[in-house]
């Protein structure tokens, strides 16, 4: 009974169920380790991973561990091999155990067993240990001894534990490395062990000398051991070594390529090409012009497919880094010879038309990033056969269905939107190539090509239009076939090409054409990414109609409120689709209709959201939106006032009273001031939202970075054209044109930008403010920017990447809303504790490089004498850095809280990723702490008081005898 609670609590907490404390599921796990049972002992032993991943704090992992440590002390082999398996598994929290001595005790003391199994099986679990008992002698020698044993499990591990401890102690690989190497050539030592011994030298890198003494025996076994399996464990093991010390990487590359030419035995020609490829991954720039032509000649002359393919695999790798620019970049000297001549174009050329597909992509990348990192004016004939070669590939791959085709197509296609971007003027005969294999191919090669066609318009717009008729032609016929997995992929890729080369609203043939086929075939989760698509995209519309005709068909009510409120969100921007220039009364109506639209969408999106899924992004998104909407409402309000309600007659005279050249303009300038303060501070709240946003794509970003552009640009039309337009400057946004647009959405607000910059600089110079010119000007702006249909990307609907903070504070109160009492003449030593939580997929966008942490503490209220408190004395503010290992983190701060009464302390998470981007990603804790008066001084001031209150009876006693 007790093991089945255990596993409840470990499990998921669904929506509604009370999730318990660690203490209680530790207790659970406990009784079943005490159990008399041995399978109810290793079955609980064997939760402890889920119960580490869900409460990852060092009290709760600390006593667990010592809980292990008894049982595999009192156990038998198999409940220790349980143990063991948990201590890998969980090898991340071991430096989260508090009692390091006590633990290792407990382990170690099995290491004195007549049981080499059970000898074994310590020695694995030291290993597994190693980064947290590195300097452990007792260890050390432990490992030493075993490896003399006679018994061969115990050998192999300690030859484990061996390798385990030389990757994390100098000392001890220094002290290891000279056995090994005995060992390794005694003649006494068998083969299979040998293999397995060579393995633990690529650990010795600790130092230059232990790295140079470690190849010197490497190359001696090399040379001493010429079967197939001694030369590829150490070769392997040669380049593992390199790889750590980086200085020896030149020679291991030219040692691999003499391998790679002049031994006959596939084994190690295989083993050089993986190891070779290893180090272009790893060191491109260490690549010389030498190195890569070997390697060109050695796949020139090979006669194996297979080796082929590894070789232009390793050029592949090459070609997308310096190390291609290296190899055209002319010797010291010499003159630089033609591209097309050399051995690489050549074996490029030969490969694209290769019989093994494989081959063939690879000799595509190779000639597709020639054509692109080489600068030359003669590369005309390396365009032409990049693309001949991707059409090659298109024509074979598109008709076959395998895993394998598909990845091939992938890699070509990838090639070529790659060449595309660079190479624009190819684009026109690419899209032809693509759209008529596109009829032909089969439903798997469709979608990728669909892929392959929306990236080039998206780089190129004007291509879209002209592939509009043929992509709609293919939707009518998408829907034949069965019903497969293919064919609803396929239904979401066409629909997503036919949105991005709609260059305006889709058409009513259009809309007609996809909804018939999503009607006929399309289940509901593909009629929901399409409308997905189409929001993204800008169709609002027809996203609109599929939200509704999907929202009854869900099973929940919280899908429901989602589905309604995307299609209100939908509503509202399609009000703004139709606006049109000058029509500044239309454009308030259609504002407040798309308010309305929003404000009930707001509301559906409130519903939806649940503790497990709170929709803050999508939540804080649209409210900004609507804030936006209100404030560019407010401003042509603020425009048409001018009409409404002109300067007075005396303006001018008020003006040159006050010396303020705005007062001629009348109500109108103060009304500007205020509108473009509030948009400055929607751009603020706009850069909040970004800063919240760590999880984000980058396209997501991008979009809330032009929202919070928008906002300053309409505050800086706003100053420029009236308020100050003589100190005014265009500099610091001319910089918005030169960024290079990734989406169709930032390519026409880029362009609204750039025309409102040029309508108000010429404006500003021609005419002095504020005149009906300047307030249409502005709302011409306001227009333009609305007429952009607002793109809702990826991260409002899936969130790819997901990284919370789990916060623990020490000392903490008994009950929340307790107070921790300090003395007021004591510092309060906080400990923050920290968990880095990630999903599925972590460090997708971005990864953590530290955690800023930020405590501080305000006086709520103060208790004893009313004196006037030094500003400083009241707060604590203390800003720490700290980088997480293993997803953990810890560090203290010292607060003083020299004045009585009720302080309130706040510690507030944020992260720092790799660029050095602070990101305020939260979590934000509160305790209460009461500040109170030490006993030493409580005793003082009480004899003071007392000593106060004698002299006052004494005279009062003298008076009344007088009077007596």
């Amino acid at each position: 009974m007790s093991l089945s609670t255990a596993r409840s609590f470990l499990s998921e907490a669904g929506y509604g169920e009370q999730e318990l404390d660690a203490n209680s599921a530790l207790m659970e796990l406990d009784k079943g380790l005490r159990s008399g049972k041995l399978g109810e002992q290793c079955e609980a032993v064997v939760l402890f991973p889920k119960l580490f991943q869900k409460y990852p704090f060092p009290i709760l992992i600390n006593s667990a561990f010592l809980k292990l440590a008894d049982i595999f002390r009192l156990g038998n082999n198999f409940l220790r091999l349980c143990v063991l398996k948990v201590t890998q598994q969980s090898e991340k929290h071991l430096e989260k155990i508090l009692n390091v001595d006590e633990f290792v005790k407990r382990i170690f003391s099995v290491i004195h067993s007549n049981d080499p199994v059970a000898r074994a099986i310590t020695l694995r679990m030291l290993g597994s240990m190693a980064s947290i008992i590195p300097e452990r002698k007792n260890a050390h020698h432990s490992i030493r001894q075993s490896l003399d044993s006679h018994d061969n499990v115990e050998v192999e591990a300690a030859i484990f534990a061996a390798a385990s401890f030389s990757a994390q102690s100098k000392d001890f690989a220094a002290g290891i490395c000279n056995k090994i190497g005995e060992m390794i050539q005694g003649l006494d030592t068998p083969v299979e062990l040998k293999l397995k011994l060579i393995p633990i030298l690529q650990h010795m890198h600790h130092n230059a000398g232990l790295a140079s003494s470690s190849r010197q025996l490497l190359q001696q076994l090399v040379t001493s051991y010429p079967s197939t399996q001694m030369v590829v464990v150490t070769l392997h093991t040669f380049t593992q070594l390199a790889t750590s010390s980086l200085i020896d990487i030149p020679k291991q590359i030219q040692l691999l390529l003499q391998y790679l030419k002049e031994d006959p035995r596939k084994a190690v020609k295989r083993l050089s090409v993986h190891d070779l490829k290893l180090l272009a991954r790893k060191a491109p720039h260490l690549w010389t012009k030498e190195n890569t032509q070997a390697m060109c000649e050695c796949a020139l002359s090979i006669p194996y497919n297979n080796l082929k393919l590894g070789m232009l695999s390793v050029l592949s790798t090459l070609s997308g880094t310096i190390a291609i620019k290296q190899y055209f970049s002319p010797g010291a000297g010499s003159a630089p010879a033609p591209s097309r001549t050399t051995d690489l174009v050549r074996l490029a050329q030969e490969c694209c038309y290769h019989s093994n597909l494989a081959v063939a992509a690879h000799g595509v990348t190779v000639l597709s990033n020639i054509a692109i990192s080489c600068l030359e004016k003669d590369l005309l004939q390396l365009e032409q056969d990049t693309v001949l070669g991707v059409e090659a590939l298109l024509v074979l791959c598109s008709q076959d269905d395998g895993s394998r085709a598909q990845a091939i197509l992938k890699t070509a296609l990838a090639s070529l939107v790659k060449l595309l971007k660079s190479r624009p003027h190819l684009s026109p005969s690419a899209v032809e190539l693509l759209l008529c294999q596109l009829r032909s191919a089969r439903d798997g090669a469709r979608v990728l090509l669909c892929h392959a066609l929306a990236a080039i318009a998206m780089q190129q717009p004007v291509l879209g239009e002209a592939m509009l008729g043929d992509l709609v032609d293919l939707y009518r016929v998408a829907g034949s076939s069965s019903g497969s997995g293919k064919q609803q992929e396929l239904l979401v890729s066409l629909a997503t090409v036919v949105f991005v080369a709609s260059q305006t609203s889709l058409s009513a043939e259009v809309k007609m054409v996809i909804k018939q086929q999503l009607e006929k075939v399309a289940n509901g989760w593909t009629v929901y990414r399409v409308a997905r698509q189409a929001s993204r995209t800008g169709c609002h519309e027809f996203s609109g109609e599929l939200y509704q005709s999907l929202r009854t068909r869900v099973a929940s009510e919280h899908f429901y409120f989602w589905l309604n409120a995307l299609k209100e969100f939908a509503r509202a921007e399609q009000c703004l689709s139709g606006l049109e220039d000058g029509d500044y009364s239309g454009a308030m109506s259609a504002i407040a209709e798309a308010l309305r639209a929003y404000q009930k969408g707001i509301a559906s999106l409130t519903a939806a959201s649940t503790p497990l899924s709170p929709l803050t992004f999508q939540c804080e998104f649209v409210k900004l939106r609507i804030d936006t909407l209100q404030a560019l409402s407010q401003l042509i309000c603020t425009c048409n006032s001018l009409k409404t309600s002109p300067p007075p007659a005396i303006a001018t005279t008020i003006a040159l009273t006050s010396g303020n050249e705005l007062q001629r303009c009348g109500r109108v300038s103060t009304q500007m001031k205020l509108s473009m303060d509030e948009f400055r501070s929607l751009a603020g709240c706009y850069a909040d939202l970004y800063q919240s946003s760590f999880d984000a794509d980058p396209a997501t970003l991008r979009n809330v970075e032009l929202q919070q552009q928008s906002c300053l640009l309409i505050s800086h039309v706003i100053e420029a054209l009236i308020l100050d337009p003589h100190t005014a400057s265009f500099q610091e946004y001319s910089v918005l044109g030169s960024v290079q647009a990734e989406s169709r959405y930032e390519q026409r607000m880029m362009s609204v930008f750039s025309r409102v910059l040029e309508e108000v600089e010429t404006l500003s110079r021609k005419h002095p403010p504020v005149s009906y010119l300047h307030t249409g000007c502005l709302c011409d702006a306001v227009i333009a920017s609305l007429k952009v249909p607002l793109s809702f990307q990826r991260y409002f609907f899936q969130k790819l990447q997901s990284t919370s903070i789990k916060l623990a504070l020490s000392p903490s109160p008994r009950s929340p809303n307790e107070p921790i009492p300090v003395q007021n003449n004591q510092q309060l030593a906080l400990k923050v504790e920290g968990v880095v939580q990630h999903g599925s997929a972590p460090g997708l966008f971005r990864k953590i490089q530290s955690v800023c942490l930020n405590v501080s503490s305000t006086l709520q209220s103060k208790s004893g004498q009313e004196y006037k408190i030094p500003s400083e004395n009241k707060t604590n503010e203390i800003e720490q850095r700290v980088e997480p290992h293993n997803d953990y983190f810890s560090t203290q701060f010292l607060l003083n809280f020299s004045i009585l009464g009720s302080h309130t302390v706040t510690v507030e998470a944020s992260v720092v990723d790799c660029s050095g981007i602070e990101w305020k990603t939260g979590p934000r804790t509160t305790m209460v702490i009461k500040s109170l008066e030490d006993p030493y001084s409580q005793q003082l001031r009480h004899q003071q008081q007392s000593q106060q209150a004698v002299p006052q009876a004494g005279p009062q006693r003298s008076v009344y005898a007088r009077f007596q």
